[in-house]
């Protein structure tokens, strides 16, 4: 069932839990990560970039979403939110659209910038109950890269809290060591994690997800992460499976039977990382044993 965010993390919050933000970008990911949320009754948010959002269009997406929430997932929470939105355009067309949850992503601009553009977003979407998360420090790196190193730049505390008070967001992402993709040199900086959480209240999220030990998110989630953003592990989890499928299947001509594997792949992916963020059986008995 389709749901407000607000609802989803207020629970987590309470219940000590972090919540899977997954990357969808297209029907298969999209059954995929919903399948996984049914069978471990746990919440999740579907989130959407603005390349997935041009690739499908803004109304089939929100169909997509909406259809299986409220169809796989009956009696389980999710909610339904923008990734990385770059324009107050493009922001503004996924409110009317009924997304709960939007980031506006200016963190590559100076602080005082990034400010104006956010709570610009903040004035418009509060009025509308939409959610809206910021971003200070930006996060480096690539969805779908995987293996070799790269230079992580760090936020500061100061400029977090400065950022929070000034812009009114609902959600904060900041940058604490962790990149897009999945590479060897990240690691959380638990001691910055700590401070942030300590001086600033609203939930926070974890970009770049993907590349973290399981033993780092879960210290990671006792630091005060309530949202854990899964773009990289979706995308290699799809293409792998879909790249074995038509080597092994080279003849075949119909297009489900090559795609089939790849909604089982993402459900793995998403179960596994459901278990990790300790959100499974949060809203019933779960199919799979915990």
């Amino acid at each position: 069932m389709l749901v407000h965010i607000k609802s989803i993390v207020e629970d987590a919050r309470k219940r000590k839990y972090a919540v899977g933000s997954f990357n969808i970008h297209n029907v298969e990911t999209a059954l995929g990560v919903t399948h996984a949320a049914q069978n471990t009754c746990s919440p999740i948010i579907i989130q959407v970039s603005e390349s997935t959002i041009k690739y499908l269009g803004l109304k089939v997406v929100t169909h997509i979403v909406s259809t299986v929430a409220k169809n796989v997932a009956t009696q389980i929470p999710i909610a339904l939110h923008l990734d990385h939105g770059t324009s107050f355009a493009s922001v503004i067309e996924c409110i009317n659209a009924g997304f709960t949850s939007v980031h506006i992503d200016a963190s590559s601009m100076p602080l005082d910038e990034n400010i104006k553009i956010t709570k610009q977003v903040v004035e418009f979407a509060r009025p509308k109950g939409v959610w809206v998360q910021g971003e200070v420090g930006a996060m480096v790196g690539g969805h779908g890269s995987v293996g070799g190193q790269i230079e992580i730049p760090k936020a500061s505390v100061e400029d977090v809290i400065r950022f929070v008070e000034e812009s009114g967001v609902d959600t904060i992402a900041a940058a604490i060591g962790t990149a897009h993709g999945a590479y060897t040199n990240e690691a959380i900086d638990f001691e910055l994690l700590r401070k942030i959480t300590e001086k600033v209240k609203i939930p926070f999220v974890l970009h770049g997800g993907s590349g973290n030990d399981p033993k780092e998110v879960i210290e990671a989630i006792k630091g005060g992460v309530d949202i854990i953003n899964i773009g990289t592990d979706i995308k290699v989890a799809f293409c792998q499976a879909l790249i074995k499928n038509c080597q092994e299947h080279p003849d075949e001509t119909d297009p489900r039977k090559l795609l089939a594997p790849t909604i089982e792949a993402i459900e793995k992916v998403a179960t596994e990382k459901i278990k990790i963020f300790g959100s499974a059986g949060c809203y019933g008995t779960p199919k799979y044993q915990i």
